[in-house]
């Protein structure tokens, strides 16, 4: 990126205006797109997602006190949501994260999370209470893990308060086993994001939790009380600058069902004080071996790379992911992980706060990273509130798109006059192939056009016809269900089954070829914002109608290989049952 860039940046930030450094436009018929780093021209896909929330019988609405009126920082964050097939019935069922009022029963059904089974069709029941889920309480994020290998999702929530460690007993029911797993917390801490990762590859999943700050409502400062609590000259709430920020956790199941703290042994509360949200698991680095990535709100983002004996080292800074291009800290609030260029390594992509663009960090090998949003085609908006977010391909032609869903934190901001709302679109980026996205949102349907205040969101096939649902968790209103009803091109989805390595697969890397595709995947809990996406690993395929062969790293670091298989279809590869890897295969 040179320094004109950065200048004209800079200047459309703070006139709060789109930024110029990329241009579009319609000639003939075809979208023609200039950035600074890649110029395309050419034939736009068709997309066109419909929200069908209410015909799905979501009936559901998150609750995070007055929706008119935020007075604390945690009325504004939202709360994620879990995708999992909890009774093993072959389809993804909805698991919604919700948040409270002040003085009220924590225990009215209102104020409860829900989990909603999938019917078929695209239908769903309110199953909560038989599952044993009613739970009030400030709710933030859920992620999904089969942590006792026994062939059932479990789930964990996080709270500001204490966290709930659920255990699918595979009746259709959870039990709440906290405190007998060794995870009872007594403090009041702000848990945020989490992912179920197996970090010593000992076939036992263990528990990454990023905090976001301490918070005490009878302590924080009232909107407006000092320059920290205003926007803009308006009050608002307060944070989370000003307010000491959190430490995050790390848990290793040191037995079946047993977890033991080992926050501070492998420094992984190190470093703290920083504002942390997200957490996203994945080998940066191609050594085998799972890292992690937090993304952080007005401080600093997370690497922290595996030192393959216990312990982690923030690499962040080193790395290249820390910071925005300009070396200055970015209100980061989720993140997800794909390989975008085709290259093969984990590159990242971050939401970020108003008045900036999002972060795409271009994987380059040896666990270093280029920023290059802008020069990518991510830079041409500056209004949105980022939140949720993906790599997913959304038309099958085998390159990795992406998808945010946005929104405000102050409801004060729609009396500011800018282009910022409280309630705002969602944006879609397509994958152009030649290095760089086209912003697509407007011409996406009305379920990306219709605006929320949205949160998390979770990616996943709840009807099993291959494509890629999106379910978001919508500030203090109801969810967003979103389909692609648009024609799409052939796709296989992939599900791992560990036998030596944990059951889910977790931190296994699978790479597919087809044709001239060579596509890799990683298999991950937790991601996006707060929120945990379908298990399956979704390829779209382009015209090709079968798939050559399978490569899958499992985590133990043994590579077997699968195929060739049919389009088209979903697949179950076992560990073990592959043919052996040999050094010719790589």
């Amino acid at each position: 990126m040179n320094l004109v860039t950065l200048a004209t940046l800079a200047a459309s930030i703070l006139a709060g205006i789109p930024s110029p450094a990329a241009a579009q436009g319609m000639v003939g018929g075809r979208v023609v797109s200039t950035t600074p780093g890649f110029r395309y021209e050419g034939p736009l896909p068709a997309i066109q997602y419909l929200d069908i929330a209410d015909d799905a019988g979501l009936a559901f609405r998150h609750v995070a006190a007055s929706p008119a009126r935020k007075d604390y920082i945690i009325e504004t964050t939202g709360s994620g949501v879990a995708l999992l097939d909890f009774d093993q019935d072959g389809l993804l069922d909805i698991f919604f994260v919700n948040g409270s009022r002040w003085d009220e029963d924590p225990s009215r059904a209102e104020l409860s999370n829900r989990l909603f089974r999938n019917l078929g069709g695209l239908r769903f029941g309110d199953v909560t209470a038989p599952a044993g889920l009613i739970r009030g309480g400030w709710g933030q994020g859920a992620c999904v893990g089969d942590y006792d290998n026994d062939g059932y999702p479990d789930l964990l929530v996080t709270s500001y308060g204490p966290d709930t460690l659920y255990r699918n007993l595979g009746d259709g029911s959870f039990e709440d086993v906290t405190e007998a797993a060794g995870l009872t917390v007594r403090d009041r801490r702000w848990s945020a994001g989490c992912a179920f990762i197996d970090y010593d590859r000992d076939g036992l999943l263990d528990l990454a939790l990023a905090n976001y700050l301490e918070f005490d409502r009878a302590t924080v400062p009232k909107p407006g009380e000092n320059e920290l609590c205003e926007y803009l000259g308006r009050p608002v709430v307060c944070g989370p600058r000003g307010l000491p920020g959190g430490t995050n956790a790390l848990y290793r199941q040191v037995s079946p069902g047993e977890f033991a703290d080992v926050s501070a042994e492998s420094g992984f509360n190190e470093p703290s004080g920083y504002y942390c949200f997200s957490v996203l698991p994945g080998d940066f680095d191609g050594d085998g071996w799972t890292d992690v990535y937090i993304a952080c709100d007005s401080s600093p983002s997370i690497l922290f790379r595996n030192n393959q004996d216990g312990t982690f080292t923030d690499e962040g800074l080193l790395s290249g992911t820390a910071l925005n291009a300009d070396g200055k800290e970015q209100g980061g609030m989720g993140a997800d992980a794909g390989d975008f260029d085709g290259d093969g390594r984990m590159d990242i992509v971050k939401t970020n706060f108003d008045a900036d663009i999002p972060s795409l960090y271009r994987n380059e090998g040896n666990g270093l990273f280029s920023e290059l949003a802008i020069d990518a085609g991510l830079g041409v908006n500056t209004h949105f509130v980022g939140w949720g977010v993906a790599f997913l391909d959304i038309d099958h032609d085998g390159r990795q798109d992406v998808f945010m869903t946005n929104g405000h934190v102050y409801p004060e901001v729609d009396k500011l006059g800018g282009k910022s709302r409280f309630r705002q679109s969602k944006n879609v980026y397509w994958n152009t192939g030649q290095g760089g996205f086209i912003d697509v949102s407007a011409r996406s349907g009305p379920g990306i056009t219709e605006t929320n205040s949205g949160r998390g969101a979770a990616f996943g096939d709840l009807d099993n016809d291959g494509d890629i649902e999106i379910v978001i968790n919508n500030l203090d209103v109801a969810p967003s269900l979103l389909v692609n009803r648009a024609a799409k091109s052939n796709w296989l989805q992939v599900r791992l089954r560990g036998v030596t390595s944990n059951r889910d697969g977790l931190g296994s890397v699978v790479r597919l070829r087809t044709g001239p595709l060579d596509l890799v995947r990683e298999a991950r809990s937790g991601g996006s914002f707060l929120s945990s996406n379908d298990a399956r690993l979704h390829f779209g395929l382009g015209d090709n109608g079968h798939v050559d062969r399978i490569e899958v790293r499992w985590p133990t670091g043994r590579t077997e290989i699968y195929g060739p298989a049919a389009a088209n279809r979903e697949i179950t590869l076992v560990e073990g049952r592959g043919s052996l890897a040999s050094e010719e295969d790589h």
